[in-house]
């Protein structure tokens, strides 16, 4: 049901960066091809998974007058196409920010950190 004005409460409403790298991490995770997050600073040349309590610290934001700035830090599955997995990743994402916390996006940055091979 939509809301007139006249019933419309005053003030303005401020969602932290924190709660905004919260839901790119787990529409992250729900999008194909997506293994999990990585921190951003690849030591050796590992990209090591973070566990899922940890997802924020796969993803940076930053916002201006623009709009907001995402960087994801992400492992894919093997066998998968990075593009494909960055396009839907970062149309997920978009998704996510603009209909949920109708925040404008910016830009989006994906960065592949590692390939995770499956071991059946």
């Amino acid at each position: 049901m939509a809301q007139d004005s006249s019933t419309a409460i005053p003030g303005s409403l401020s969602v932290s960066n924190d709660v905004l790298a919260d839901l790119v991490g787990h529409a992250a995770l729900e999008s194909y091809g997506v293994v999990g997050m990585a921190a951003p600073n690849v030591q050796d040349g590992i990209a090591k998974l973070l566990p899922a309590r940890r997802l924020r610290r796969g993803v940076t934001v930053s916002s201006d007058a623009d709009g907001l700035s995402v960087d994801l830090y992400v492992v894919i599955e093997h066998g998968t196409s990075i593009n494909t997995v960055s396009e839907n990743l970062a149309s997920s994402v978009r998704f996510v920010l603009e209909n949920y916390a109708q925040i404008p996006v910016k830009d989006i940055a994906i960065h592949v950190q590692g390939i995770h091979v499956r071991k059946d």
